[in-house]
């Protein structure tokens, strides 16, 4: 199956190049998708016609979430639906991982959940009006909204104790429990790729860095590089070893931890937490701090210490967390 639509034939231009996709060719995005502004029917598509995207004057990238090495903006389709559309940079220095970046994010393209933010559609053909040649592909999804909970922790006053935390915890889980029962392991849990929707539900964003694991594997083979970020990946990682979905477990005990204290987990020399991570079993501070005191907190600072366990064997799965969160969700 091809997943790049076909271009005019030209004797001038070389062929566009095909790689294979996980999503069915009927989902392709339309060469003349516009980022707009505008809504309602075109006329080349009119009301009730399928799944087709209206066009329109394009914008600028949206700043609200768009992941490192890629550029969001928002549209709506032809049935009024607001969708975003996300653009997939290349990586100059290494286009290797540009291209495994943006297949990387089909990985759950074919998934369904209330906490998976839903890929619609992608091409690798870059609408126009949606910037320059310097992206790989474009991704269409489902728009959750203009908040993520990197922003809801540091960026608002607004409490998060109550019954809040534990609420958008129980959603992360609930998202990781089902991508892990399909073999896609995210890499990347952290509070910047939860988005958080007008609803106040907690998806699951951004695959960038994620593997599909083999049918009946629950370890990948070692990978050449992995992406993510340096304070929430597991040590395992850290030290070049095989790919669980434990990974994210330990990657979800650090972003329960910034929602339970709104702080930051580390300071200091990038090189220096990596080391100490690895060597030392570091880990962000629970003994002696406030928000871990009370009956609540020991059941946090417990669940926290399991979470990011050294060894991924020890660290209970995203089916096991959950007890644990609606435990706290009751208590509160």
């Amino acid at each position: 199956m091809l997943f790049t639509q076909q271009q005019p034939s030209s004797p001038a231009a070389p062929p566009p190049p095909t790689m294979p996709s996980p999503i069915p060719v009927t989902r392709l995005l339309p060469r003349d998708i516009y980022p707009c502004q505008s809504s309602g029917p075109t006329a080349e598509s009119p009301a009730g016609s399928g799944p087709r995207w209206s066009t329109g004057r394009s914008c600028a990238p949206s700043s609200r979430w768009a992941p490192e090495g890629s550029a969001l903006c928002t549209g709506r389709s032809t049935s009024g639906e607001t969708v975003a559309l996300k653009r997939v940079k290349k990586c100059t220095k290494n286009k290797l991982a540009s291209r495994q970046s943006f297949w990387a994010e089909l990985n759950a393209a074919h998934l369904r959940h209330t906490n998976i933010v839903r890929v619609l559609a992608a091409t690798t053909c870059v609408p126009a009006g949606f910037g320059d040649d310097s992206s790989i592909g474009t991704i269409l999804m489902e728009f959750v909204g203009s908040r993520n909970l990197q922003q809801i922790i540091y960026g608002c006053a607004e409490l998060l104790w109550d019954e809040r935390w534990p609420r958008y915890s129980t959603d992360i889980a609930h998202g990781l429990r089902f991508l892990h029962s399909h073999s896609v392991v995210h890499l990347d849990i952290k509070p910047a790729n939860v988005l958080v929707s007008s609803q106040d539900v907690c998806k699951i964003a951004d695959f960038g860095c994620s593997v599909k694991l083999d049918r009946g594997c629950e370890v990948s083979a070692h990978l050449s590089h992995v992406g993510g970020t340096y304070t929430h990946r597991a040590p395992e990682l850290l030290k070049g070893e095989g790919v669980s979905p434990k990974a994210d477990i330990f990657s979800f005990g650090i972003t329960l931890w910034q929602l339970i204290t709104r702080e930051q987990p580390y300071t200091g020399d990038r090189q220096h937490v990596l080391y100490a991570v690895v060597a030392h079993n570091l880990r962000p501070c629970v003994q002696q701090h406030p928000a871990f005191l009370s009956e609540q907190g020991r059941l946090c600072r417990t669940l926290l210490s399991r979470c990011w366990s050294a060894e991924g064997r020890c660290r209970p799965s995203a089916q096991e967390l959950l007890p644990h969160l609606e435990q706290l969700r009751s208590q509160m």
